[in-house]
């Protein structure tokens, strides 16, 4: 904890300053509501946003007041601080009377906040974008609850010979519920993981009936409310195809034995296997809050997170096998992260691509996989050594330019 972090929650600890970055996404906006809730607990010492959304990060930054504000696009810093003082102004205060954050702008932003003096980072970014940031917290000894998937899956080696033991701490609701079943036993004990998936949209179709498939319907996830990207990501498992590998990393447990299952109530998030035969599952309802205020309070429960289930109720639920047929992304996944090395960066960036295209009409919905798998397949086996960043940024600038070319972009 940070010395400067005086006890004003009553509670006998510091107060946990939090870095939040992508605070105007799903993520972010959830993990503010966490410390709106609890403000003797948390404090934010630093947002980034990408910079789509200026006034949003405005209104977030007077409300949290914290040190520093980044945005990556450098041609919005100067509508950030034209949101400041249009917010403020909405606001009442008069001039001078509110203090604006230190600003930076522009590609390394938002890597510089997540080394900014806290004692966790939430990097809520979206796709690739947030290994550098991953890589800064990590390297400035800051502990990383991490919803960001994607630097993991990328840079998988480089960001696990960084991290301490216990740096990293899962937010996706599947890895935080296996951290917290994981708790029930050592790890010579366990047997197998299994990630649980909602199924998507599309639950239950068969492949034929996919190949209409348009953007808004792949948008419409019966469950979660998330971005655009990790929402199609969910309509084509994609998402869960990520999470394998991700579940593979964070756990140390080989991908033959993490296993998938279609739950359409979303309610229990993940499960652990143990060798004696028991299974434990941790279950509440769809609520990523629960997860967020976990990861930035680990391993510490912070109460009233989210609603919990209501034992007074009946309640039905299902588990069903995953059609591979239908949604081969899984399977696809699993290939590359048993190959390992850039492969799992290939795919991730060949799909962000893909997604990109689709959305756009240049792509039908089937495609997005079947071309993941093509550039896959090119790619072969990958760097074969010890991995370096540029391996992995020349193998992320490749996927890109020859998904952009298979799907009409360039």
């Amino acid at each position: 904890m940070s010395p400067s972090s005086p006890d004003t929650s009553g509670s006998g600890a510091p107060v946990r300053e939090v870095v939040v970055l992508g605070s105007t996404g799903s993520i972010g906006t959830q993990a503010l509501d966490v410390v709106r809730r609890n403000p003797g607990r948390f404090r934010v010492t630093g947002l980034a946003a990408g910079g789509g959304r200026v006034e949003l990060l405005a209104e977030q930054a007077l409300e949290f007041r914290p040190e520093i504000v980044a945005v990556a696009k450098a041609s919005a810093a100067q509508d950030l601080q034209l949101a400041f003082y249009a917010e403020a102004k909405r606001r009442g205060y008069s001039s001078g009377g509110f203090a604006i954050p230190k600003i930076v702008a522009g590609p390394d932003a938002v890597a510089e906040v997540a080394a900014w003096q806290c004692d966790v980072v939430l990097n809520g970014v979206t796709g690739a974008l947030g290994l550098a940031s991953t890589l800064a917290a990590l390297d400035a000894g800051r502990t990383l609850a991490l919803a960001n998937k994607e630097s993991l899956i990328v840079g998988g080696p480089l960001v696990k010979e960084r991290a301490r033991p216990g740096q990293i701490v899962p937010v996706d609701s599947e890895h935080s519920a296996l951290a917290q079943c994981l708790r029930g036993g050592r790890a010579d004990e366990v047997r197998r993981l299994v990630l649980t998936a909602s199924g998507g949209p599309f639950r239950g179709r068969g492949r034929a009936e996919l190949g209409g498939v348009t953007p808004e319907q792949a948008l419409n996830h019966p469950t979660w409310a998330m971005g655009p990207v990790v929402t199609i990501n969910s309509a084509t498992l994609v998402n869960k195809g990520l999470e394998v590998i991700e579940a593979h990393l964070l756990f140390d447990v080989p991908m033959d034995r993490i296993e998938v299952m279609v739950h359409p109530q979303s309610v229990i998030h993940s499960m652990v296997e143990f060798t004696d035969g028991a299974t434990l599952a941790q279950a509440s309802p769809p609520d990523m809050r629960l997860p967020i205020a976990l990861g930035v309070d680990w391993p510490d429960r912070v109460p009233d997170a989210a609603p919990g289930i209501d034992w007074t109720k009946a309640h039905t639920w299902e588990l069903f096998p995953l059609d591979d047929e239908a949604f081969p992304a899984v399977a696809l996944a699993r290939h590359a992260g048993e190959l390992g090395g850039t492969v799992p960066a290939v795919y991730n960036a060949a799909n962000e691509e893909c997604v990109d295209a689709f959305r756009a009409g240049r792509l039908p919905f089937l495609g997005i996989v079947d071309t993941v798998a093509r550039v896959v397949e090119e790619h072969g086996a990958g760097t074969p050594g010890e991995l370096t960043l540029d391996d992995v940024l020349a193998a992320d600038g490749w996927a890109r330019t020859r998904s952009r070319e298979l799907t009409g972009t360039d």
